[in-house]
């Protein structure tokens, strides 16, 4: 076995325990809090909640029923690789939400069910993602569509899928709060999701439009410490040319940037955005 082999097999055996433990994550918000608090996360999760309220279906068997066809339709259009780590994930959640559910809930109040149930599914959720693998259900549902229609808003379609679930779960179990509370379940799981699947570094983007934007640079890196970056841009209504000052800081050092732009040139253009993720000195290094 040389060392290519080696690492692809650690590489698999890691991502394959990413995936059980992401698929525990999710079974415990959902057996614990939001199906006895008869709360729905959407999806497949959603459709097989109503079964198991309305025929006793155990959830997990439900779930594996809904996804078969899914595994039909994805067999030969995803890696052989993706396709094993979903089939252990869909089995591992199904076996985990049928242990767990013999287990007592932890709250029977609906608003803390949702909040920690959609927080657990998030975080159970992200490692899953993180993993490269999936569960079954829309997430599987969307890997299918963009290997279809890569142009297709699969984001959008989900979404409305999981107003549709939530709506049939208000209609069948005949309560509105249930709904309602779904709702921020739902909403809670997508920005933890965000959060640990894109990066918690938050930072701000500054871009400084100046006649004394080396002055300005300077300023900033002696004061906060932060470097700047200058690129050459054309001012259009102005027909000239201007060297543009870009500088990443976080959250805290806005406010002193700023001080520092407008205490050096007050007519200065200033535009400030968010940045997901800074990687390199004085921020997250990797």
């Amino acid at each position: 076995m040389n060392l290519k082999e080696k690492i692809l097999i650690k590489r698999f055996i890691l991502e394959t325990l990413g995936t059980i433990l992401g698929a525990f994550v999710m079974a415990v918000a959902v057996s614990l809090f939001l199906l006895p608090n008869k709360l729905s996360s959407g999806g497949v999760a959603g459709i097989a909640t109503i079964t198991y309220y309305l025929f006793g279906v155990p959830m997990g068997i439900s779930m594996l029923v809904i996804n078969v066809p899914l595994f039909l339709m994805s067999i030969l259009k995803i890696g052989k690789k993706f396709f094993v780590e979903s089939i252990i994930g869909t089995i591992s959640l199904s076996v985990f939400i049928d242990v767990l559910d013999k287990v007592t809930p932890l709250t029977e109040d609906k608003f803390l069910a949702c909040i920690y149930g959609g927080i657990l599914m998030g975080v159970g959720t992200a490692i899953i993602l993180k993993s490269n693998s999936s569960t079954g259900g829309t997430d599987l549902f969307s890997y299918i569509a963009k290997i279809y229609k890569p142009t297709m808003k699969v984001g959008e379609i989900i979404f409305l899928i999981d107003i549709a679930i939530v709506a049939l779960n208000m209609i069948f179990l005949r309560e509105i709060e249930i709904g309602l509370y779904s709702a921020i379940a739902i909403y809670l799981m997508g920005k933890i999701i965000d959060i640990l699947f894109e990066g918690i570094y938050f930072t701000k983007l500054i871009y400084i439009v100046s006649d004394k934007a080396e002055e300005i640079a300077k300023e900033i890196g002696n004061t906060i410490g932060r470097g700047t970056t200058g690129f050459y841009g054309k001012g259009m209504y102005t027909n000239s040319d201007k060297l543009i000052l870009m500088c990443a800081v976080t959250r805290k050092d806005v406010g002193n940037t700023i001080q520092i732009i407008r205490k050096i040139d007050k007519r200065s253009f200033v535009i400030i955005t968010n940045s997901r993720e800074v990687l390199g000195l004085g921020f997250k290094n990797e």
